[in-house]
């Protein structure tokens, strides 16, 4: 019989899948162009909004939400490399530098975006309060990182696939339901304490995430139309 962990709490899974669509709608609507440059914008903020959130509660999240449980250092990513390392629940070594560089990606996108002005359809709200040459730079980098971003996702996928054909490991599933499933064949080949690790994930946790994801939707939201 399969020993069921929780590793995802509710909040992570939301923010993932909410970001995933997210950057689908700002991929789409940019391509678009005209007035669904509007469109691209309350994406953009969307993102926005969900970065905020995951950055803080890889602070104050559940145990494998937390940046500290699978932060990668120079002796795990070697180990790992080497076949040296045990399993983990949450994210290996090379997944954690996926979902770092992911993450700082994103937020110089959506950062760089509050101050683009394309002199057309749209302004950044934070634009008219910075030179034009300000401008121009953090509009040059919004326009180039995309394909940071689109590289960084192919990795990603690429990862998936991988994992899923050579490894027989779904990494999908464990997205959608939270549990990741241990068959007792495969537990030596896990650190004791990580399997102790299961996350929290009841009424307390979803309920302080939903407070912070108001909280931080209100303040960017003010932000903007302040602005």
């Amino acid at each position: 019989m399969k020993k069921i962990i929780r590793v995802w709490d509710l909040p992570v899974r939301v923010f993932h899948w909410l970001l995933v669509l997210c950057i689908i709608g700002s991929l789409i609507s940019v391509n678009l162009g005209g007035n669904a440059i509007e469109w691209h914008a309350y994406f953009g903020y969307s993102v926005l909004i969900l970065l905020i959130f995951r950055i803080t509660w890889g602070f104050v999240g559940s145990t494998h939400a937390r940046f500290a449980s699978f932060f990668p250092n120079r002796e795990k990513i070697l180990n790992y490399l080497q076949g040296n390392a045990p399993r983990v629940l949450g994210h290996n070594p090379i997944g954690a530098l996926s979902v770092f560089a992911l993450l700082f990606a994103l937020s110089v996108q959506v950062i760089t975006g509050l101050f683009v002005d394309d002199e057309i359809a749209f302004q950044g709200p934070l634009a008219k309060y910075v030179p034009n040459w300000v401008v121009s730079f953090l509009s040059e980098i919004h326009e180039g990182n995309q394909v940071v971003i689109y590289t960084l996702i192919a990795i990603h996928i690429a990862a998936i696939i991988y994992y899923k054909k050579f490894k027989g490991e779904d990494l999908i599933k464990p997205m959608i339901s939270g549990d990741k499933e241990i068959d007792p064949s495969e537990e030596a080949s896990y650190l004791p304490s990580d399997l102790g690790r299961v996350s929290r994930d009841g009424a307390l946790q979803r309920g302080i995430a939903l407070v912070l994801l108001s909280l931080i939707a209100v303040m960017v939201g003010y932000l903007i139309t302040s602005s």
